[in-house]
């Protein structure tokens, strides 16, 4: 009887032992680039799988969920070319949800703490001829590119601010070609600048959609020193307050067919400029 106690005992620590090393040599979850079929021109992006946690340069991060994939900023600029969209140059990152047709792009607008005294008194009306007017100045670039141009059509959502989170939100509706898409502009607000996160998806899955990316953003984070509520005595502080980061960070963005397979049906999109009110905005500010 002792002898069969002894046996079992050690097959139990023997199985025991042969888990805890399978363990030690299971590779723990890695944010490590991975291969990602994308459209031509992206073939040397170096994708990042989610669960990870993904840095936004070195004022942000966003935590990727699983199934999600991220590209640092270097490769978003890659890929926005690559589907002929010119990109800024303050690009930080690229989210998307593997096998869905929508994807977000994150930019950091180092301008100085934005003021949030217009909150009650945005004018949607005036911002939105506006950025109509920007997206004409800009529809001058996209012929030169031999890209087709964009129309306004109107607010989908209008501007709003969210006081407790200091996030700025609106989507606009643009036509090009006979399709038609959404661009959710997110902005949020940072001590030293302001972090823009546009949603790109077409106008058929946007109430789809939205809810996914909320619950993805809400993975992002300023780092320790860059929030909001971190704001000190000399520093720098923006030229404008909420009126001007709408009508002067508008991207309108087109969703087509035949890019990306496992992520959307192709984009071309339109950096829009300031426009009339963005100009008076600062002239009037000079004037002061």
């Amino acid at each position: 009887m002792k002898l069969r106690c002894l046996i079992i005992a050690t097959l139990f620590c023997v199985c025991a032992l042969i888990v805890v090393g399978q363990n030690r040599r299971r590779p723990a979850p890695s944010p490590t680039p991975q291969a990602v079929d994308g459209p031509p021109g992206t073939e040397n992006v170096k994708w990042q799988r989610g669960p990870s946690l993904a840095n936004l340069g070195q004022t942000a991060q966003v935590h990727v969920p699983a199934g999600y994939v991220f590209a640092g900023g270097d490769d978003t600029r890659v890929i926005m070319e690559a589907t002929q969209n010119p990109p800024s140059g303050r690009e930080l990152g690229f989210v998307a949800p593997s096998g869905e047709t929508w994807f977000a792009v994150f930019e950091f607008d180092p301008v100085g703490y934005v003021k949030d005294d217009e909150k009650y008194s945005l004018d949607a009306d005036a911002m939105l001829e506006s950025i109509k007017e920007g997206t004409e100045q800009g529809n001058r670039e996209r012929a030169k590119r031999g890209w087709p141009a964009m129309t306004i059509t109107g607010w989908e959502y209008p501007p709003r601010y969210n006081e407790a989170t200091h996030n700025l939100e609106w989507a606009i509706r643009g036509e090009s070609e006979g399709a038609t898409t959404i661009n959710y502009n997110t902005r949020l607000l940072g001590r030293e600048g302001v972090m823009e996160v546009t949603l790109v998806t077409d106008a058929e899955t946007l109430s789809e959609t939205l809810p996914k990316f909320k619950t993805m953003l809400e993975g992002f984070e300023y780092k320790q020193g860059q929030k909001y509520g971190e704001f000190r005595a000399g520093d720098k502080t923006a030229a404008y307050g909420l009126t001007g980061l709408i009508v002067g960070g508008t991207t309108a963005v087109l969703v087509k067919t035949g890019a990306f397979k496992w992520l959307w049906k192709g984009i071309v999109a339109l950096v829009l400029g300031a426009g009339a009110l963005l100009r008076k905005l600062f002239s009037r500010r000079k004037a002061e």
